[in-house]
């Protein structure tokens, strides 16, 4: 009988708690003596106490009153005069969102921006409080007020208002142009190089180009291992992400200077300048005699690796310089790693199509926060000290004015494994194709349907305003369109199997 009462005090505490809706806004500041161009700030609200119009035009652009010097918890902190259809700029702290406002308004203020030190939280209240006040309130960092003062000076103004965030980002357009485009020419090239290594066995006098055309023949073992690999650098990074966030950074550019020479590499080679070789050394790397345009080359490539290392955190432009980056290691990674059969294609794509899901939509019900691994991992923990985000996505700023853009996400995302793991089955049917000289239907077909499933990936986006697992909709559109082409043609055993060779190479 006594766990009835208790039961009864945790609904009613349920039912009772009162909800805080948060919502990003923008606040449009400019100055009073109009000689320079107005600036956005990201300011978090909450609807309930007062909205905000979505149109900046339709936004009352009123005087910003820096009182930062105090927190407006008394009326000893109200200066003289009031704050007559102004916005006041107060600190956090010291009492309640409630007492904040109230003093603000009974004041005549006609909005409030509190500023925090510390991480934005949206001002909670309760319903009654929210009945009574009629001027909104919102939350401003502290970094932002110091632009503020830095940009414009003491005497400036301003509006709140509050944007609908835009259905999709014409920074689409661009992700899926790169990322249709490295699945296509990975693809291509990696079947290509792959038949020419086996069939027509060219001579090579560089050791470098040797190595260049290595491959590794990835078998259901490896797949095994690789899968918990993932599975356990991901965990790791959840709970140690400021520690190992430089680890992965670390390996990015030495793994995308390498991709970024083996791409480059095919054209200096053509170059008529540059053949000589540099004297007999025991030095490593150097004793086997590499030509100067070589070595030329890797210093470059090196030198842009460090560059991005060096400036990653610059929003203006890195990004161009992590994407030239990720698209040359993704191709390096294309054209080194290789699946010999559908089997072992439809093996890799299912066990991480499992993995994408799991840690997008399942593990949500399994952290404290509710915040999926996957998401909270690729888009860096909101609360890390390093504020560093991990290298491995393609990333385009997004072109539309959002308060999201502005506040949270000013980029959009597509990791490397979303273009990697469908590449790799890209890949393999242009082997395929050319080994049963199928005027690359196979190709031809994968590569359209990671195009549809991107496409698909985009929508589900737009629709459900949350992180997408890509794999989700890549995996099933690649594989069974592959499966369905291979039925088609009645090719299905070989195709399953990786065999069907064919000697004549001349579709190469």
């Amino acid at each position: 009988m006594a766990a009835r009462p208790a039961r009864l005090r945790v609904w009613l505490l349920l039912h009772f708690l009162p909800q805080v809706y948060c919502e990003y806004g923008m606040v449009h500041v400019l100055s009073e003596k109009g000689s320079s161009k107005g600036k956005d700030y990201c300011i978090l609200f909450n609807s309930q106490w007062a909205h905000l119009p979505h149109d900046l035009g339709k936004a009352s652009l009123l005087q910003l009153q820096d009182q930062t010097a105090s927190v407006l918890c008394s009326p000893s902190d109200v200066p003289d005069g009031g704050f007559n259809n102004q916005i006041p700029m107060v600190m956090r702290g010291n009492c309640t969102f409630y007492e904040k406002v109230r003093l603000a308004q009974i004041n005549g203020a006609r909005g409030l921006l509190i500023v925090s030190r510390e991480r934005l939280v949206p001002p909670g209240g309760n319903r009654s409080q929210y009945e009574e006040i009629d001027i909104p309130v919102a939350l401003l960092s502290y970094t932002d007020m110091l632009d503020i003062g830095k940009s414009f000076g003491s005497s400036v103004k301003g509006a709140m208002y509050a944007p609908n965030e835009p259905v999709l980002d014409y920074n689409m357009v661009i992700i899926f142009v790169m990322a249709v485009g490295t699945v296509a020419i990975g693809g291509y090239w990696a079947g290509s190089r792959d038949v020419k290594k086996r069939y027509m066995k060219h001579k090579r006098d560089d050791g470098a180009e040797k190595h260049d055309d290595e491959t590794v023949d990835v078998t259901p073992i490896m797949i095994c291992v690789f899968v918990v690999m993932c599975c356990s650098m991901l965990v790791l990074l959840y709970f140690f992400y400021d520690h190992l966030v430089y680890v992965i950074i670390g390996i990015f550019c030495l793994a995308a200077s390498i991709g970024l020479y083996s791409c480059l590499s095919p054209f200096v080679r053509r170059f008529p300048v540059g053949k000589c070789r540099i004297p007999d050394n025991n030095l490593p790397y150097f004793h086997k005699r590499p030509q100067v345009r070589m070595l030329l080359l890797a210093v470059f490539c090196i030198s842009v690796s460090v560059v991005w290392g060096v400036f990653r955190n610059e929003d203006q432009w890195a990004w161009v310089l992590q994407d030239a980056l990720g698209i040359a290691f993704c191709l390096y990674m294309l054209k080194t790693i290789r699946l010999p059969t559908f089997k072992g294609c439809t093996l890799l794509l299912m066990v991480l199509f499992v993995y994408d899901v799991f840690f997008v939509f399942i593990t949500p019900f399994l952290t404290k926060t509710g915040e999926s691994i996957m998401v909270e991992v690729a888009a860096g923990p909101s609360d890390s000290a390093t504020h560093e985000k991990l290298p491995m996505v393609l990333k385009v700023p997004r072109l539309n004015s959002s308060p999201l853009a502005l506040c949270d996400r000013p980029f959009s995302l597509l990791g490397f494994g979303d273009i990697l793991v469908p590449g790799l089955l890209v890949a393999y049917c242009h082997r395929f194709d050319i080994q049963v000289q199928s005027s690359r239907v196979y190709f031809v077909s994968c590569t359209i349907a990671y195009g549809i499933g991107l496409l698909v990936t985009f929508v589900a986006l737009a629709l459900m305003q949350m992180g997408q697992p890509a794999l989700l909709y890549l995996v099933p559109c690649t594989l069974l369109t592959s499966f369905a082409v291979a039925l088609w043609r009645k090719e299905l055993a070989m195709f399953w199997t990786g065999s069907g060779f064919a000697v004549n190479t001349s579709l190469i």
